[in-house]
């Protein structure tokens, strides 16, 4: 991964780690069943987000390996390899 995208991979991270503890806290309080799937369909959505930007920064990495002149061929199976595995 780019050193440009890492400190929002992290902070994206940070965010889902706190919102995890507070489905956590919700299901220990006895919250709703509705409640506690629409906060878990949130932290889905924000894992979504990371492979979002983690997908784009492999594409600008294959962007720029073919702009160098470079083979792309493993960075193609490489982002291959994400997107069906982020399925």
């Amino acid at each position: 991964m780019s050193n440009h995208k890492r400190p929002e991979v992290d902070a994206r991270l940070a965010r889902v780690e706190g919102h995890l503890k507070a489905v956590r806290t919700m299901v220990n309080d006895d919250r709703t069943y509705p409640e506690i799937v629409h906060q878990i369909a949130a932290v889905r959505a924000s894992l979504d987000g990371i492979i979002d930007v983690i997908v784009e920064d492999l594409v600008e990495d294959c962007v720029a390996t073919a702009k160098k002149g470079k083979s792309v061929a493993s960075t193609v199976v490489e982002l291959q390899q994400v997107v069906a595995s982020s399925r």
